[in-house]
């Protein structure tokens, strides 16, 4: 396993090395960071923007050890500029990526949200993915189950999951297979290596 909890396999597309572990891996478990004109380092999360990049694990330390020590300067072989809150902005920008692409999901038909709702899902095997807030109550959160070859998230915070649908607060949601849920499970498992969980080991896209 790589860092940020995401599986090594070379039959997951390309991969890139890490500029802070040494470590190669599938390029979804991994931040793309480029550079603008006056040489300051920005991340690239979508990977998409032009120009030479360079990555890091999606691990808090990984990015904070290239930032420390400069190694961003290492791998542009330019002297740049990289700050103390890069680590804090990829976070932001990830957690964004995610409930933005349950939003999608939601819209889609592939996501509820509710006790019931996701009850009715799991009851009839129609979820792939149990999504439950991290500051939720853990009785509550305990009475759901991960599906059968499924994943488990419990990363997110109940604002977080309620602004994805819409909603002030969410505790509990669901993704169908297929769909976007592959994308989801992917970014989640980027947002957990950049997040500090307490819940007992269940913080992780477990499957």
């Amino acid at each position: 396993m790589g860092r940020g909890g995401v599986h090594k396999d070379r039959s997951e597309g390309p991969e890139r090395k890490c500029i802070a572990t040494g470590e190669v891996q599938p390029k979804y478990g991994l931040i793309r960071f480029v550079t603008g004109p006056d040489g300051q380092v920005f991340p690239d999360v979508a990977a998409k923007l032009p120009g030479r990049g360079v990555y890091v694990a999606a691990d808090r330390s990984a990015l904070d050890m290239a930032v420390s020590k400069k190694l961003f300067s290492r791998g542009f072989k330019a002297q740049v500029k990289a700050t103390k809150e890069l680590t804090d902005e990829v976070e932001k920008q990830v957690a964004r990526r995610v409930i933005e692409l349950i939003s999608l999901a939601r819209k889609s038909g592939d996501a509820v949200a509710g006790y019931e709702k996701v009850k009715s899902w799991l009851d009839r095997e129609e979820a792939s993915v149990l999504i439950q807030a991290s500051d939720g109550s853990g009785r509550g959160k305990s009475k759901l189950s991960t599906p059968h070859f499924g994943k488990y998230i419990g990363w997110l915070t109940a604002d977080e999951l309620g602004a994805a649908f819409g909603r002030q607060t969410v505790i509990h949601a669901a993704l169908a297979s297929g769909g976007l849920a592959k994308r989801v499970v992917e970014e989640a498992q980027r947002l957990r290596g950049l997040r500090e969980t307490d819940d007992g080991g269940r913080g992780r896209a477990e499957g």
